[in-house]
């Protein structure tokens, strides 16, 4: 999904034409600035408010008719089952009829170029959905290395954005998103530990997230990505795998 464009200037927001309120939500930072960006996925709401961390983690663990397929399709493509389903969540809350206001559509909330390019001919058939969907984080996977955070971070933002930025771009959706996304596939806002599970095996030659747990930690305003067990000591050297903006 593109990031919408906004100025800011003299305490005023100025969106663009084109754009509507309804589909875009306002973050305070803790400078005191502000940011504005597009809804996460299909702009699902609970009780006509954007999901809340509580909400994502009372649905991650939830049975849906679509388990099998997932399993499946994951299994086949050599992508973790969870992954997926945390994907799925964040893009359209279990919906196979879910449509953003960019026109994704479905489950896994497909553009329909990213459709076309997996062969899928209708976006709202769950299998269909699934299975493009799957294969799209199957392939960024392989793209990435096995990096989670780029692999999630290219799912919502494109990959040529990831390859341009090294990373997770600087967009407080795609921040968000991957927030999100992280937040669902470790199951906790505490530190969640994050094992294997993704396409390939990692090698010592590759930045792929190693088989041993990786810990979501919090420190100096962003999420760590560590191998390590515990927070290190200052001046010591963490072997950081990736990070996201913490927009709380």
């Amino acid at each position: 999904m593109t990031r919408l464009a906004v100025l800011c200037a003299a305490g005023g927001l100025l969106v663009l034409p084109g754009s509507s309120l309804a589909d875009v939500k306002l973050v305070r930072r803790a400078d005191g600035g502000a940011v504005i960006f597009n809804n996460i996925g299909s702009g699902w709401k609970v009780s006509g408010k954007s999901p809340s961390d509580a909400f994502l983690l009372s649905r991650r663990d939830e049975a849906t008719a679509f388990d099998e397929s997932i399993r499946r399709h994951a299994e086949h493509n050599r992508v973790d089952p969870r992954l997926v389903k945390s994907v799925m969540l964040v893009e359209s809350n279990f919906n196979p009829r879910a449509v953003s206001p960019k026109g994704a559509r479905g489950l896994m909330q497909l553009m329909p170029g990213t459709a076309r390019r997996y062969g899928v001919q209708n976006s709202f058939d769950p299998h269909e959905n699934i299975r493009g969907g799957t294969t799209y984080l199957s392939d960024l996977l392989g793209m990435f290395d096995g990096d989670i955070l780029r692999t999630l971070a290219a799912y919502n933002a494109g990959e040529g954005a990831v390859q341009r930025y090294g990373g997770v771009p600087p967009y407080p959706e795609t921040q968000e998103y991957v927030r999100r996304a992280m937040l669902v596939y470790g199951g906790t806002t505490a530190g969640p530990l994050l094992t294997g599970g993704f396409k390939g095996m990692p090698t010592a030659a590759s930045r792929r997230v190693p088989a041993a747990p990786v810990k979501l930690q919090r420190g100096a305003g962003v999420l760590l990505i560590s191998n390590l067990g515990d927070a290190p000591s200052r001046g010591s050297r963490m072997p950081v795998l990736g990070r996201v903006a913490a927009n709380r």
